[in-house]
């Protein structure tokens, strides 16, 4: 064979090479949609924030990100696109427990894996998801009776709920009261729902204030942007957050902390929304073939006022 049909050959070789090398990295990609609940609420902001830039730190995954606007019907029909698309993996955070079987039964017969973060769904057959992560939020119902409990508060309590029909108003409505059970110095008297916005939890408080003004001793608000917006309406009433009327909430949101700082929130059991991390390293293991956990809780720790101007510096959200 002459020389240069052996160099001839050599470079077709290669570039056989080089083209299957691009057609295995271009099947490595891993294309995941995610839908969102929205953004009605700091924590959101920052978990939202957190699936967004995590993505970036892996070259093989190529994400599809919807935002549900708080819309049930949204985040279905996010869903039923990236069925559609044929993505590899699909990640979400239901607005509410309810409604999401049909669509997780789709995903399930067109072979795509589904992951839940945050928020849970109430479904017959929990063979349809995956992996759950996140928080447990009955649990962090039941810390804030803990703590109200230590720190000796007692009398009436208004309770401000979050979005109804969500797991998560659903579970911290439970720990609460299946606590205050046992702990006859505490009285329920209020419970509406503020839909975790700062606006509705403004608008909750005010109600709550028309109602039984003077009467509320304790406030628990199932997220900081509630707590906040009650802040602002207890303000406007003549009275002292913090002082006049104890308030407790979940998150552990910078603008918590800042309220806590400065005087006007007692404490805040955290809620971690950064599960950025934890969803791709689940999406990396889970296309690995790896068996994952079932539910993975994420922990956590409560905050009161005295410390907050030392760790805020800390937080990362």
């Amino acid at each position: 064979m002459k020389r240069s049909s052996i160099v001839f050959a050599l470079v077709i070789v290669c570039l056989v090479l080089v083209m299957a090398v691009s057609v295995n990295g271009a099947a490595k990609k891993i294309v995941v949609g995610f839908s969102q609940i929205g953004a009605e609420s700091a924590w959101r902001t920052a978990d939202t924030e957190s699936i967004i830039s995590e993505a970036k730190k892996y070259p093989n995954i190529v994400l599809k990100f919807s935002d549900a606007q708080q819309k049930p019907e949204n985040q279905i029909k996010a869903m039923r696109s990236f069925i559609a698309q044929k993505v590899d993996v699909i990640g979400f955070t239901p607005v509410v427990e309810t409604g999401y079987e049909p669509v997780l039964r789709e995903a399930k017969r067109a072979h795509i894996p589904v992951i839940i973060i945050d928020r849970m769904v109430d479904v017959k057959d929990n063979s349809l998801w995956v992996t759950h992560m996140g928080s447990d939020m009955v649990e962090e119902g039941r810390k804030v009776v803990r703590f109200m409990v230590e720190k000796g508060w007692k009398g009436n309590v208004a309770e401000m709920v979050g979005t109804v029909g969500s797991s998560a108003a659903i579970g911290r409505h439970q720990g609460f009261n299946e606590m205050l059970k046992d702990h006859p110095e505490f009285k329920v008297i209020l419970s509406e729902s503020g839909n975790f916005t700062r606006s509705e939890g403004k608008q909750c408080m005010e109600a709550f204030l028309k109602a039984q003004g003077k009467n509320i001793n304790i406030l628990f608000a199932h997220n900081d942007d509630m707590a906040i917006g009650a802040i602002q309406a207890i303000e406007e009433y003549g009275l002292k957050p913090g002082v006049d009327i104890k308030i407790i909430s979940i998150d552990a949101t910078h603008d918590g902390f800042q309220a806590m700082i400065e005087g006007k929130l007692n404490c805040v059991v955290e809620c971690n929304p950064l599960l950025g991390p934890q969803f791709y390293e689940a999406v990396q293991n889970l296309m690995a073939g790896k068996k994952l956990p079932k539910e993975t809780v994420t922990k956590e720790g409560v905050f009161p006022m005295e410390v907050a101007k030392d760790v805020m510096p800390t937080r990362k959200y």
